[in-house]
Protein backbone atom coordinates (compact mmCIF):
# COMPACT_ATOMS: atom_id res chain seq x y z
CA UNK A 1 0.00 0.00 0.00
CA UNK A 2 2.76 2.20 0.87
CA UNK A 3 4.57 1.40 -2.27
CA UNK A 4 1.50 2.69 -4.17
CA UNK A 5 0.96 5.90 -2.28
CA UNK A 6 5.03 6.66 -3.22
CA UNK A 7 4.87 6.15 -6.89
CA UNK A 8 1.15 8.16 -6.71
CA UNK A 9 3.04 11.05 -5.35
CA UNK A 10 5.97 10.87 -8.16
CA UNK A 11 3.36 10.69 -11.03
CA UNK A 12 2.19 13.58 -9.49
CA UNK A 13 5.49 15.07 -8.84
CA UNK A 14 6.13 14.74 -13.01
CA UNK A 15 3.01 16.44 -13.84
CA UNK A 16 3.44 19.44 -12.06
CA UNK A 17 6.74 19.86 -13.46
CA UNK A 18 5.59 19.10 -16.96
CA UNK A 19 3.02 21.78 -16.57
CA UNK A 20 4.88 24.14 -15.18
CA UNK A 21 7.48 23.45 -18.63
CA UNK A 22 5.07 23.82 -20.38
CA UNK A 23 3.73 27.61 -18.72
CA UNK A 24 7.33 29.07 -18.74
CA UNK A 25 7.41 27.90 -23.06
CA UNK A 26 3.47 30.04 -23.45
CA UNK A 27 5.27 32.91 -21.54
CA UNK A 28 8.75 32.81 -23.49
CA UNK A 29 6.56 32.72 -26.93
CA UNK A 30 4.01 35.27 -25.85
CA UNK A 31 6.87 37.85 -25.21
CA UNK A 32 8.92 37.23 -28.26
CA UNK A 33 5.33 37.54 -29.95
CA UNK A 34 4.94 40.76 -28.32
CA UNK A 35 8.51 42.23 -28.96
CA UNK A 36 8.34 41.27 -32.86
CA UNK A 37 4.86 43.20 -32.79
CA UNK A 38 6.86 46.19 -31.27
CA UNK A 39 9.53 46.51 -33.55
CA UNK A 40 7.32 46.29 -36.46
CA UNK A 41 5.07 48.95 -35.03
CA UNK A 42 8.17 51.10 -34.00
CA UNK A 43 9.83 50.30 -37.62
CA UNK A 44 6.17 51.95 -39.12
CA UNK A 45 5.68 54.73 -36.82
CA UNK A 46 9.82 55.64 -37.97
CA UNK A 47 9.00 55.28 -41.73
CA UNK A 48 5.87 57.46 -41.32
CA UNK A 49 7.67 60.57 -39.34
CA UNK A 50 10.81 60.41 -41.58
CA UNK A 51 8.44 60.73 -44.86
CA UNK A 52 6.60 63.33 -43.09
CA UNK A 53 9.77 65.27 -42.25
CA UNK A 54 11.73 64.63 -45.67
CA UNK A 55 8.70 66.01 -47.29
CA UNK A 56 8.86 69.37 -45.16
CA UNK A 57 12.33 69.64 -45.61
CA UNK A 58 11.93 69.32 -49.21
CA UNK A 59 9.12 72.07 -49.34
CA UNK A 60 10.97 74.39 -47.85
CA UNK A 61 14.76 73.77 -48.92
CA UNK A 62 15.62 77.10 -47.58
CA UNK A 63 14.35 76.50 -43.49
CA UNK A 64 15.76 73.51 -41.63
CA UNK A 65 18.39 72.68 -44.10
CA UNK A 66 20.01 76.15 -44.00
CA UNK A 67 19.61 75.86 -39.90
CA UNK A 68 21.56 72.38 -40.21
CA UNK A 69 24.09 73.34 -42.07
CA UNK A 70 24.63 75.99 -39.91
CA UNK A 71 24.84 74.17 -36.88
CA UNK A 72 27.18 71.91 -38.35
CA UNK A 73 29.70 74.87 -39.48
CA UNK A 74 29.62 76.20 -36.44
CA UNK A 75 30.25 73.04 -34.94
CA UNK A 76 33.30 72.63 -36.91
CA UNK A 77 34.72 76.02 -36.78
CA UNK A 78 34.32 76.16 -32.85
CA UNK A 79 36.37 72.60 -32.88
CA UNK A 80 38.98 74.58 -34.92
CA UNK A 81 39.26 77.53 -33.25
CA UNK A 82 40.20 75.55 -29.76
CA UNK A 83 43.93 74.70 -31.87
CA UNK A 84 46.14 76.70 -33.82
CA UNK A 85 44.31 78.47 -37.01
CA UNK A 86 45.24 78.46 -40.36
CA UNK A 87 44.91 81.62 -42.71
CA UNK A 88 42.53 80.69 -44.88
CA UNK A 89 40.01 77.80 -45.81
CA UNK A 90 40.46 74.68 -48.27
CA UNK A 91 37.89 75.95 -50.15
CA UNK A 92 39.57 79.19 -50.64
CA UNK A 93 42.90 77.61 -52.04
CA UNK A 94 41.08 75.38 -54.13
CA UNK A 95 39.43 78.49 -55.57
CA UNK A 96 43.10 79.53 -56.79
CA UNK A 97 43.62 80.72 -60.02
CA UNK A 98 47.48 81.27 -59.91
CA UNK A 99 50.27 79.16 -59.05
CA UNK A 100 54.01 79.70 -58.25
CA UNK A 101 56.25 78.40 -60.97
CA UNK A 102 58.62 75.48 -60.01
CA UNK A 103 61.39 77.19 -58.55
CA UNK A 104 59.54 80.23 -57.18
CA UNK A 105 60.99 79.13 -53.53
CA UNK A 106 64.65 80.21 -54.67
CA UNK A 107 65.96 83.39 -53.61
CA UNK A 108 69.17 85.51 -54.67
CA UNK A 109 71.80 87.05 -52.81
CA UNK A 110 71.93 90.90 -53.04
CA UNK A 111 75.24 91.27 -52.19
CA UNK A 112 78.74 89.90 -52.16
CA UNK A 113 79.09 87.10 -50.46
CA UNK A 114 80.64 83.07 -50.67
CA UNK A 115 77.74 81.00 -51.94
CA UNK A 116 77.86 77.45 -53.02
CA UNK A 117 74.37 75.96 -54.53
CA UNK A 118 73.62 72.67 -53.24
CA UNK A 119 70.33 70.96 -54.01
CA UNK A 120 68.82 67.94 -51.74
CA UNK A 121 65.80 66.05 -51.46
CA UNK A 122 63.85 68.06 -49.53
CA UNK A 123 65.19 71.57 -49.79
CA UNK A 124 68.10 73.74 -51.77
CA UNK A 125 70.92 75.54 -49.41
CA UNK A 126 73.03 78.41 -50.32
CA UNK A 127 76.36 77.49 -48.49
CA UNK A 128 78.61 79.27 -47.02
CA UNK A 129 81.93 78.42 -46.67
CA UNK A 130 83.62 81.37 -44.66
CA UNK A 131 80.93 81.05 -41.79
CA UNK A 132 80.32 77.35 -42.48
CA UNK A 133 76.81 78.25 -42.15
CA UNK A 134 74.23 78.89 -44.79
CA UNK A 135 73.53 81.92 -46.38
CA UNK A 136 69.62 80.44 -46.73
CA UNK A 137 67.86 77.28 -47.16
CA UNK A 138 64.41 77.30 -49.44
CA UNK A 139 62.44 74.71 -50.39
CA UNK A 140 58.53 74.25 -50.90
CA UNK A 141 56.52 72.27 -48.24
CA UNK A 142 53.28 70.56 -49.84
CA UNK A 143 50.09 69.35 -47.29
CA UNK A 144 51.10 65.57 -48.27
CA UNK A 145 54.52 66.08 -47.19
CA UNK A 146 53.43 68.48 -43.83
CA UNK A 147 51.11 66.00 -42.66
CA UNK A 148 53.40 62.82 -43.75
CA UNK A 149 55.01 60.15 -41.02
CA UNK A 150 56.63 58.26 -43.21
CA UNK A 151 60.06 58.55 -41.45
CA UNK A 152 61.30 58.79 -37.64
CA UNK A 153 63.10 61.55 -36.86
CA UNK A 154 67.13 60.58 -37.41
CA UNK A 155 68.98 62.61 -34.84
CA UNK A 156 72.29 61.53 -37.16
CA UNK A 157 74.09 65.00 -37.68
CA UNK A 158 76.94 64.65 -40.20
CA UNK A 159 79.19 66.36 -43.32
CA UNK A 160 77.29 67.07 -46.49
CA UNK A 161 79.26 64.98 -48.80
CA UNK A 162 78.37 67.83 -51.62
CA UNK A 163 80.33 70.86 -49.39
CA UNK A 164 83.11 72.22 -51.02
CA UNK A 165 85.42 73.67 -48.87
CA UNK A 166 85.56 73.73 -44.55
CA UNK A 167 82.08 72.54 -42.74
CA UNK A 168 81.26 72.51 -38.65
CA UNK A 169 81.76 69.29 -37.29
CA UNK A 170 79.90 68.08 -33.86
CA UNK A 171 83.03 68.82 -32.45
CA UNK A 172 82.35 72.70 -32.82
CA UNK A 173 79.01 72.64 -31.32
CA UNK A 174 80.41 70.41 -28.12
CA UNK A 175 80.19 72.67 -24.70
CA UNK A 176 79.59 75.75 -26.11
CA UNK A 177 75.89 76.49 -24.96
CA UNK A 178 74.44 76.51 -28.55
CA UNK A 179 72.05 74.06 -30.28
CA UNK A 180 72.62 72.77 -33.47
CA UNK A 181 69.61 74.46 -34.59
CA UNK A 182 67.97 73.23 -37.92
CA UNK A 183 66.93 75.54 -41.28
CA UNK A 184 64.63 73.62 -42.96
CA UNK A 185 63.35 71.56 -39.89
CA UNK A 186 63.74 67.57 -39.67
CA UNK A 187 59.57 67.35 -38.72
CA UNK A 188 59.44 68.79 -42.32
CA UNK A 189 60.99 66.15 -43.69
CA UNK A 190 59.16 62.94 -42.65
CA UNK A 191 57.87 62.00 -45.98
CA UNK A 192 61.24 60.72 -46.86
CA UNK A 193 63.89 59.01 -45.02
CA UNK A 194 66.54 60.29 -47.31
CA UNK A 195 65.23 63.91 -46.79
CA UNK A 196 65.15 63.09 -43.14
CA UNK A 197 68.86 62.23 -43.53
CA UNK A 198 69.54 65.21 -45.66
CA UNK A 199 68.01 67.42 -43.23
CA UNK A 200 70.69 66.71 -40.64
CA UNK A 201 73.82 67.85 -42.66
CA UNK A 202 75.93 70.64 -41.24
CA UNK A 203 75.27 72.67 -44.61
CA UNK A 204 71.48 72.83 -42.69
CA UNK A 205 72.72 73.59 -39.06
CA UNK A 206 73.30 76.94 -37.34
CA UNK A 207 74.39 77.63 -33.51
CA UNK A 208 70.83 78.63 -31.88
CA UNK A 209 70.73 79.91 -28.52
CA UNK A 210 68.53 77.00 -26.78
CA UNK A 211 65.69 79.52 -25.85
CA UNK A 212 65.37 80.51 -29.51
CA UNK A 213 65.61 76.75 -31.08
CA UNK A 214 63.06 75.23 -28.74
CA UNK A 215 60.92 78.39 -28.63
CA UNK A 216 59.48 80.53 -30.80
CA UNK A 217 61.02 78.96 -33.81
CA UNK A 218 59.87 75.47 -33.16
CA UNK A 219 56.61 77.15 -32.67
CA UNK A 220 56.97 78.82 -36.23
CA UNK A 221 58.21 75.36 -37.82
CA UNK A 222 55.05 73.90 -35.79
CA UNK A 223 52.70 76.53 -37.56
CA UNK A 224 54.14 76.70 -41.02
CA UNK A 225 53.09 72.85 -41.50
CA UNK A 226 49.13 73.84 -40.19
CA UNK A 227 49.90 76.16 -42.84
CA UNK A 228 50.67 73.95 -45.55
CA UNK A 229 48.58 71.35 -44.81
CA UNK A 230 45.61 73.31 -44.74
CA UNK A 231 46.28 75.34 -48.07
CA UNK A 232 48.17 72.41 -50.17
CA UNK A 233 51.40 74.01 -50.32
CA UNK A 234 53.81 76.67 -48.46
CA UNK A 235 57.13 78.04 -49.61
CA UNK A 236 59.73 78.51 -47.39
CA UNK A 237 62.98 80.33 -47.07
CA UNK A 238 65.31 80.30 -43.75
CA UNK A 239 68.47 81.49 -42.74
CA UNK A 240 71.02 83.33 -40.18
CA UNK A 241 71.87 87.45 -41.31
CA UNK A 242 75.31 86.97 -41.55
CA UNK A 243 77.70 89.96 -40.97
CA UNK A 244 81.39 90.56 -40.64
CA UNK A 245 81.25 91.16 -37.48
CA UNK A 246 79.93 87.40 -35.88
CA UNK A 247 81.83 85.50 -33.44
CA UNK A 248 82.89 82.40 -34.07
CA UNK A 249 82.44 79.20 -32.65
CA UNK A 250 84.58 75.77 -32.35
CA UNK A 251 87.87 74.87 -34.34
CA UNK A 252 86.18 75.67 -38.11
CA UNK A 253 85.08 79.06 -36.35
CA UNK A 254 81.48 78.70 -37.17
CA UNK A 255 79.75 82.10 -37.80
CA UNK A 256 77.73 82.74 -34.80
CA UNK A 257 74.27 84.23 -36.30
CA UNK A 258 72.61 87.63 -34.18
CA UNK A 259 69.45 87.31 -35.91
CA UNK A 260 67.86 84.93 -38.33
CA UNK A 261 64.69 85.10 -40.42
CA UNK A 262 62.23 83.30 -41.89
CA UNK A 263 59.54 84.21 -44.80
CA UNK A 264 57.00 82.30 -46.06
CA UNK A 265 54.02 82.89 -48.83
CA UNK A 266 51.26 80.88 -50.43
CA UNK A 267 48.55 81.52 -52.96
CA UNK A 268 44.94 82.26 -51.69
CA UNK A 269 42.05 83.81 -53.69
CA UNK A 270 44.16 84.00 -56.52
CA UNK A 271 46.85 85.57 -55.45
CA UNK A 272 49.61 85.28 -52.96
CA UNK A 273 50.15 86.21 -49.58
CA UNK A 274 53.53 86.44 -48.01
CA UNK A 275 55.10 87.18 -44.19
CA UNK A 276 58.16 87.39 -42.61
CA UNK A 277 59.89 87.05 -39.61
CA UNK A 278 63.33 88.37 -37.76
CA UNK A 279 64.25 86.13 -34.51
CA UNK A 280 67.24 87.94 -32.10
CA UNK A 281 69.25 84.83 -31.18
CA UNK A 282 67.77 84.20 -27.60
CA UNK A 283 65.23 83.24 -25.93
CA UNK A 284 61.69 85.01 -26.53
CA UNK A 285 59.72 84.11 -23.60
CA UNK A 286 56.71 83.72 -24.29
CA UNK A 287 56.37 86.33 -27.25
CA UNK A 288 53.26 85.56 -29.27
CA UNK A 289 54.31 84.83 -33.21
CA UNK A 290 51.80 87.10 -34.50
CA UNK A 291 53.69 90.14 -32.94
CA UNK A 292 56.60 89.54 -34.85
CA UNK A 293 55.23 89.28 -38.40
CA UNK A 294 56.71 91.67 -40.95
CA UNK A 295 56.48 92.50 -44.46
CA UNK A 296 58.42 90.88 -46.74
CA UNK A 297 60.23 93.79 -47.77
CA UNK A 298 61.33 94.86 -44.39
CA UNK A 299 63.03 91.15 -43.77
CA UNK A 300 64.74 91.89 -47.37
CA UNK A 301 66.42 95.47 -46.32
CA UNK A 302 68.31 93.79 -43.20
CA UNK A 303 69.16 90.12 -44.61
CA UNK A 304 70.52 91.20 -47.94
CA UNK A 305 68.41 88.46 -49.94
CA UNK A 306 65.92 89.28 -52.51
CA UNK A 307 62.84 86.74 -52.07
CA UNK A 308 60.86 85.29 -54.59
CA UNK A 309 62.92 87.60 -57.07
CA UNK A 310 61.32 85.42 -60.15
CA UNK A 311 57.63 86.45 -60.02
CA UNK A 312 56.56 89.23 -62.13
CA UNK A 313 57.32 92.66 -60.38
CA UNK A 314 53.07 93.45 -59.87
CA UNK A 315 52.96 90.15 -58.03
CA UNK A 316 56.24 90.50 -55.99
CA UNK A 317 55.47 93.66 -54.76
CA UNK A 318 52.14 93.43 -53.89
CA UNK A 319 52.94 90.28 -52.31
CA UNK A 320 56.01 91.85 -50.21
CA UNK A 321 55.11 95.17 -49.53
CA UNK A 322 52.27 94.37 -46.40
CA UNK A 323 51.11 91.34 -44.21
CA UNK A 324 47.49 90.49 -44.33
CA UNK A 325 46.82 88.90 -40.87
CA UNK A 326 43.41 87.55 -42.46
CA UNK A 327 46.00 84.86 -44.14
CA UNK A 328 48.44 84.34 -40.90
CA UNK A 329 46.11 83.83 -38.00
CA UNK A 330 47.10 81.42 -34.73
Amino acid sequence: MAKKKTKGRARATRRKKASSFVSSMRKLVVGCFAAVVCMVAALFIYDWLSTRLGSRLSEDPSGDREKIAASALGSRKGSKEKGKKSPASVKEKRSSTYTFPAGTEIPRLTGKRTEQIIRHEGYTVSYNSDYKIANWVAYELTASEATSKKSERSNKFSLDPQVKGATATNEDYTRTGYDRGHLAPAGDMKWSGKAMRESFYFSNICPQRPGLNRGVWKDLEEQARLWAAENGSLLIVAGPVITDDLRRLGKHRVGVPKLFYKVLCYVSEGKPQGVGFLFENKDYGDTPLSSLMLPIDKVEEIVGVDFFYSLPDSVENLMEKSVDKNYWSF
